[in-house]
């Protein structure tokens, strides 16, 4: 139990009430961490803020630093592409190929699946990549910022990514820190791994929830007034929204003469392959992946192919897939003619400049989830189930624990970190056995993307809105009725797990049938409570490739 007991929960708590009040994150942020100090010094708390600050920039992994040059310098790659005009001829080709809303959303959709291997790397090159687009399809950058924040971290967690390495370490310690008797064989962390994905149902469904409301063009909720202002005024922001940042505003004017494709696609391409690489070439060290597959049992193969992802220093691949990015971006426009050399640097600075925000967010955010470990947040919050609790409810009851640490820590590692090991120990406490291991892991994996999803002081949220130009509030606001439905289906899930004993294979499609029944129903619902005509809504329309933003009086009539 911590022994600041309770006012633990008093930073992130006042980090996100403060957020949501004021709508300034920074000052919510720092005056938590302030206050965090106090409530750890007994005193004025001005050392220990800066002392933690400090801490989650100098972390002893070096993974917060690698962070933050990774997004220093992506954010020199997208000035560079934004300078050699890469955004206009992404705009000019899906004013040839995307002709509708839900082939646009649909695209992002892809695109966020596609891009498994790093969250922070996908929100970065999803919403920059679609902005453009989803901006003349009048598409809200709520709903852009929901799809790509949705399609990050649910990805991420299931794919082969940096997260494998970081999930199969903590299963491993939640192991190796369990006092068994001789005769009990403890299972290896890789397949319990394996085994517990189907049990992370909130990141399974979370994607799927993003297909249906992108193939449906089904909206509810703040959502659905969102899109309704951007679909009818050609507004993609509300009035009052303070997106993090904007590209546009923060830049040099593009080059318009020569627009080419390529000064998009390769940088990203080169950023995407250098990082992939990079990450298994740190992550072999002899393994036989290699050798013929019938040499191999499939399961060994399977689990050697991933050791090497899965141990790839994946923070050093995205620097250096980052950096020949920048490269790559500034080579191109030196043989194309676009810039000269101090146009390219000028430009690297302005991308740079274009983070600040983003760094400054991300280590507030870092820096009141290090308060929160000093205060004891997540140990408090995690011995208050420790109690008796019932087999059939104890994964409903990690699923929450897990969430709320998340939502309150706004860090979905952090929180797996916490609490692996303490609910993996008292599933074995309550089973005698390992045979709660993967649902415990996939549960607390699950709460805390859900979590993630709905904290204003989440690092992944804080990118989402940033490189998609979102208001961060309203980004969460919307979301949020997506991320809680979701939920609400996921509960379900696991109470047929508990109660009625099925497995993946039965509750999943139920999940799957009872997910799409409420976007039809909740957007039925809304739209007629709103008074939209949901069909009309839905319909698709042709907009003018205008500036929609600065110039509302381009709005069609509505056709068919």
């Amino acid at each position: 139990m911590s022994e600041f007991g309770i006012l633990s929960l008093v930073p992130p708590l006042l980090a996100i009430t403060l957020a949501v009040a004021t709508r300034r994150i920074i000052l919510s942020l720092f005056i938590s961490i302030w206050v965090g100090g106090v409530i750890y010094t007994g005193g004025l708390g001005i050392g220990q803020t800066f002392d933690w600050i400090i801490a989650s920039i100098i972390a002893e992994d070096g993974f917060n630093a690698e962070i933050l040059v990774f997004t220093l310098l992506l954010g020199s790659g997208v000035a560079l592409i934004w300078r050699l005009g890469g955004a206009i001829a992404v705009r000019e080709w899906g004013s040839k190929h995307l002709r509708t809303r839900r082939m646009t959303a649909t695209m992002t959709w892809i695109l966020g699946l596609v891009l498994f291997f790093d969250d922070y790397a996908n929100t970065a090159i999803v919403g920059n990549t679609m902005r453009e687009t989803a901006d003349r399809m009048r598409i809200s950058r709520e709903k852009l910022s929901y799809i790509v924040d949705s399609t990050a971290a649910p990805v991420a967690t299931i794919g082969i990514s940096g997260w494998v390495a970081f999930q199969l370490s903590i299963v491993r310690d939640a192991f190796d820190s369990l006092e068994t008797d001789p005769g009990v064989e403890t299972p290896d962390a890789f397949f319990v791994y394996l085994q517990s994905i189907p049990y992370n149902v909130y990141a399974i469904l979370a994607i799927v929830m993003v297909g249906v409301i992108v193939v449906t063009q089904r909206d509810y909720g703040e959502m659905l007034a969102a899109e309704h202002r951007a679909r009818t005024t050609g507004k993609v922001n509300d009035d009052d929204a303070e997106p993090l940042q904007e590209v546009e505003g923060n830049l040099s004017d593009p080059i318009t003469t020569r627009p080419m494709l390529r000064t998009f696609v390769l940088p990203i391409v080169v950023l995407v392959i250098v990082t992939i690489t990079s990450a298994v070439w740190t992550g072999y060290d002899g393994q036989a992946v290699l050798e013929p597959l019938s040499n191999q049992e499939f399961g060994t193969f399977l689990e050697e192919a991933t050791s090497v992802a899965g141990n790839g220093k994946w923070t050093t691949a995205l620097v250096w897939g980052s950096f020949s990015m920048v490269a790559t971006a500034f080579t191109l426009g030196i043989v194309y003619d676009l810039c000269d050399l101090d146009e390219g640097v000028d430009a690297i600075l302005e991308g740079f400049d274009l983070m600040l925000t983003a760094v400054t967010i991300l280590i507030l955010a870092w820096s009141i989830s290090t308060a929160a470990q000093a205060l004891g947040t997540g140990d408090y919050v995690a011995t208050l189930v420790e109690g008796t609790i019932p087999v059939a409810l104890f994964p409903l009851v990690v699923f929450f624990t897990a969430t709320f640490i998340s939502f309150t820590m706004g860090s979905s590692w952090a929180t797996m970190s916490l609490l692996t090991p303490t609910a993996i120990s008292v599933a074995f406490n309550l089973t005698g056995d390992f045979t709660l291991a993967p649902v415990v892991v996939g549960t607390v994996f699950s709460g805390a993307i859900f979590g993630d999803h709905t904290s204003p002081i989440s690092d992944t949220t804080v990118l989402s809105s940033t490189f998609t130009g979102a208001d961060l509030v309203d980004h969460v606001r919307t979301q949020a009725y997506y991320a809680t439905t979701v939920a609400a289906v996921v509960i379900v899930c696991y109470l047929l797990y508990g109660f009625a004993g099925v497995g993946p294979l039965v509750f999943l499609p139920v999940g799957l049938v009872l997910l799409v029944g409420l976007v039809y129903a909740l957007s039925e619902l809304d739209a007629a409570r709103r008074g939209i005509d949901l069909d009309e809504f839905r319909r698709e329309t042709a907009f003018p490739d205008q500036d929609i933003e600065s110039d509302p009086s381009n709005a069609p009539e509505s056709t068919d």
